[in-house]
């Protein structure tokens, strides 16, 4: 007899609350995975996994070999019409549902991390096939939490709206997420650039001097979309006289939404002239998954990156950038990427607004370093 296999099913707190509702008798996925859904077999195990909360909710038995049916859907905004019968082994609340963090000394994905947010990439799409030995401590943790329920609602923030699937022009279909690295601050934030954030950190700095440093070199300059009310010492980043309200429309819709969530860009006319991601938190991984999602998306295009890092960070953020999930890419980020330091931009870089209005964003190149890290 074969063994049974573990997938990945994820739901957001709505589809999963829609699945509840309904006779919980089908689970489904989209069509763009439908080469994957094949492979599930009747007798195997579904692991509902909740998107924007990070928690484990429900194992479903597998009953039917997967079959196409866009008709009947039971979730309201879309058909996921790659489908298979299924039954309910478990099924809990939201408020019950178990953080997938309280069982990381157990779970493969979690072990020997070169980042603490690493595991993540373990849960972006489903169905995907999970080890057994995953699979049991995660059955084994839902039946006891089904016994021995402990309520525990996730942050209000969290359930606020989940990531948008947006489709490329190849027609592939992208989750685009939402929200701003800047410590502290992760849900969107409402009410746009009258807003006013005060929030004085090192990234807000970097921001405004990067903003502030394009528009008086007399280009068009963009805030990362949730970020435009900010300001740092006073100075308000809509204050500044050339800061755009909407972007060149010349990409596809998924390209569109992963450039406005980009920290800083600069602009001439329609043309983006140059990119920059602001590391300046623990994790430096959420700018480069920008950065190489805009790359997998954009192959061809041909726009400065820039990494900037406070220099204790440097050899930190040269080493991520040169990891082999980056170093796939064609061409591969550490090529295209350069680092530029804190101290440079609050230091060294010309002040005298006479000067800086001849500079060109070549100038940068006197100032960074490239990514790419020497063999020896």
């Amino acid at each position: 007899m074969t063994s049974p296999s573990y997938w990945l099913d994820l739901f957001s707190p709505t589809t999963w609350q829609e699945f509840l509702d309904s006779d919980r008798d089908v689970s489904g996925f989209r069509e763009s995975r439908w080469g994957i859904v094949q492979s599930i077999k009747p007798g195997d195990y579904l692991l509902c996994y909740l998107t924007q909360v990070s928690r484990l909710v429900g194992v479903l038995d597998v009953n039917s070999e997967p079959y196409i049916d866009h008709s009947g859907s039971i979730w309201k905004d879309d058909a996921f019409p790659c489908r298979v019968k299924v039954s309910v082994a478990v099924a809990l609340t939201v408020d019950t549902a178990i953080p997938i963090t309280k069982l990381s000394d157990r779970l493969s994905m979690f072990q020997n991390l070169s980042n603490p947010n690493a595991w993540s990439g373990h849960v972006r799409g489903s169905p995907a096939k999970w080890k057994p030995t995953d699979g049991e401590v995660i059955i084994e943790a839902l039946l006891y939490a089904q016994e021995n329920p402990v309520v525990d609602p996730p942050p209000a923030s969290q359930l606020r709206s989940a990531p948008k699937v947006v489709h490329t022009n190849k027609g592939e279909e992208v989750t685009i997420p939402s929200g701003s690295e800047d410590g502290g601050i992760a849900e969107e934030l409402d009410g746009g650039p009258d807003v006013v954030i005060k929030q004085a950190t090192s990234h807000t700095e970097i921001q405004w001097l990067l903003l502030k440093l394009g528009n008086d070199m007399g280009l068009d300059v963009w805030a990362a979309r949730n970020d435009r009310g900010r300001e740092f010492n006073g100075n308000r980043f809509a204050s500044l006289p050339r800061l755009r309200s909407d972007l060149p429309q010349q990409f596809d819709e998924a390209t569109n939404q992963t450039i406005e969530l980009i920290d800083v860009l600069w602009l001439r006319k329609t043309t983006i002239v140059a990119a920059f991601e602001i590391e300046s938190t623990t994790s430096i991984y959420s700018g480069l998954l920008r950065m190489s999602d805009l790359l997998s998306m954009q192959p061809n295009i041909n726009i400065p990156l820039f990494l900037v890092a406070p220099d204790e960070r440097r050899n930190k953020v040269l080493a991520e950038v040169n990891r082999p999930t980056f170093s796939r890419l064609s061409p591969p980020l550490k090529g295209l990427c350069r680092y530029l330091s804190f101290s440079v931009l609050r230091d060294q870089l010309p002040k005298d607004p006479r000067v800086i209005r001849y500079l060109t964003p070549n100038f940068l190149e006197e100032f960074s370093e490239s990514c790419e890290i020497e063999q020896v």
